[in-house]
């Protein structure tokens, strides 16, 4: 594809798209700045594609691209927070952050599982209803106290911590549902 095509193409989609895909990082990354971040590095990957013409649903591309960026952000974060999951096996205790701290040298079968088990963190996330979401990750994710998040929503505290209790329930039941099946 000759360079002035691609720049054409590169600058329409950043034209249409630009907007709604920062609209889409901005809610679940701590600040502005990260969300640039994402979307700078989405359109840097975008950019650099070769066969960018044969992308038959370039909006699908793109959301998936941005998708992918923001979780690999989250797995950057500390997973200290992670230790309310903790199950009972035969041997003792069970915990997920004890795997997700291992490091890759541990082997291709704990890289598979810590991938499973984000995938799964994340999958439940997203089944959240908004505000339980926003508070667990602000809370788990972006370091934010509790009151922190009830004075920025303008919330009672009790509100808060109730929608972070939903969210643990419905964390812990799935992931609980991953430890039984990666154990059966």
């Amino acid at each position: 594809m000759p360079q002035k095509e691609k720049e054409n193409i590169i600058s329409q989609t950043v034209s249409k798209y630009g907007g709604k895909l920062m609209s889409y990082i901005r809610p679940k990354v701590k600040n502005t700045e990260d969300a640039e971040d994402i979307l700078q590095e989405v359109w840097y990957q975008f950019s650099s594609l070769t066969n960018m013409s044969e992308i038959v649903n370039v909006g699908g591309w793109l959301y998936r691209v941005t998708a992918n960026k923001i979780t690999d952000k989250y797995r950057k974060k500390k997973t200290e927070n992670l230790e309310d999951f903790v199950y009972e096996d035969e041997d003792g205790d069970f915990s997920i952050k004890d795997i997700l701290l291992m490091d890759e040298s541990a082997g291709p079968e704990v890289k598979m599982f810590q991938d499973e088990i984000w995938k799964k963190l994340f999958e439940a996330l997203e089944e959240l209803p908004e505000k339980q979401r926003l508070v667990y990750v602000e809370n788990e994710l972006n370091d934010k106290t509790l009151q922190e998040i009830a004075d920025e929503q303008g919330e009672n505290i009790k509100t808060i911590i109730s929608r972070k209790n939903y969210a643990v329930k419905h964390l812990r039941n799935r992931l609980r549902k991953l430890y039984e099946d990666l154990n059966s």
